[in-house]
């Protein structure tokens, strides 16, 4: 509905549209509010700058490279070998987690270790799927329910498998069997180093 005023211009009376008024001083107010920061968006969180970044390599496969059948579930399913540089002054320990973060539903585990000689610089191929590893450390619990590695076996389409190293800064002392949350809740605040490895697979059909 349209109001008018009356105003006097040169003897001759003038109306005012003041619904259009209205609709622009709307449209300005919605402007001047876009600058404001919404609340509704969450910040992302910066990694810490005092973890120091690692280099974690596999003679099996390169970097963001295909798995070999070999570690999978389509053949022999044994770990493959892992290498890394030297952990900071003041690590204690070494931890080792493999995720899918590509699984239906919720991130997959494939492999939990913890508790590793801070002088551990390799694993090698096939480690032994029980509670306590030869070298010093031991195997948590994977989501197929069982003790160390359990390789690559997407339902379907190409998944990434990551391999993640931490050097901490004191021995984790948990007992054998600890899933990667309970090892995760553990390492909080303890992380001196980190590396990651990403390899991909697709099931043979």
């Amino acid at each position: 509905m349209r109001q008018q005023a009356r105003g006097i211009k040169q003897g001759r009376s003038v109306s005012f549209p003041w619904d259009a008024v209205i609709g622009v001083s709307l449209v300005m107010v919605g402007c001047a509010g876009s600058d404001r920061p919404d609340a509704n968006t969450a910040s992302s969180s910066s990694p810490d700058p005092s973890v120091k970044t690692m280099i974690l390599t596999s003679t099996a496969f390169t970097s963001e490279g295909l798995i070999p059948a070999k570690f999978t579930c389509d053949g022999e399913n044994i770990s493959p070998a892992l290498e890394w540089n030297s952990p900071p002054a003041g690590t204690k320990s070494l931890a080792l987690i493999m995720e899918d973060p590509d699984a239906p539903g919720q991130t997959f585990i494939h492999w939990v270790l913890y508790d590793l000689p801070p002088d551990t610089r390799q694993l090698p191929e096939k480690v032994v799927s029980q509670p306590f590893l030869k070298q010093g450390g031991m195997q948590g619990k994977s989501s197929f329910g069982k003790y160390g590695y359990g390789g690559p076996c997407p339902p379907s389409g190409t998944h990434r498998y990551i391999f993640k190293l931490y050097a901490l800064d004191q021995a984790m002392d948990l007992p054998p069997g600890t899933t990667q949350t309970d090892l995760v809740n553990a390492m909080q605040n303890h992380t001196l180093a980190e590396a990651s490895l990403t390899g991909k697979y697709t099931r043979r059909q």
